[in-house]
């Protein structure tokens, strides 16, 4: 399995509405794309996060599934639209879970 996190970090003028429709977009892309096995999306609360306030935790099947998310226009409509609305910084890591301990 592939676990996927990204944090984003937005504009003083982008709105709490606005972030909460981007995570909201980004859940419903379990609902579009195959070969995600779990999405969640959320606003930070903490005061930990170093100017990041919103983020991502996505769970595939394999590398071949994260590929193809990427860069699909489902994904990428998402990317936009976080773009769109001040999306300045985002922090991705992608690494595979293994069933070794």
């Amino acid at each position: 399995m592939i676990e996927h996190i990204v944090l984003f970090k937005f504009s003083d003028e982008t709105t709490e509405a606005q972030k909460i429709e981007g995570a909201r977009r980004l859940r419903d892309l379990k609902n579009q794309l195959p070969g995600i096995l779990d999405i969640q999306a959320g606003q930070n609360y903490s005061d930990r996060g170093k100017g990041y306030t919103m983020a991502l935790t996505t769970r595939f099947r394999s590398k071949d599934d994260h590929e193809f998310y990427t860069p699909s226009p489902e994904h990428q409509a998402c990317v936009s639209y976080l773009k769109e609305i001040g999306m300045i910084d985002s922090l991705a890591i992608d690494f595979e879970i293994s069933d070794v301990d």
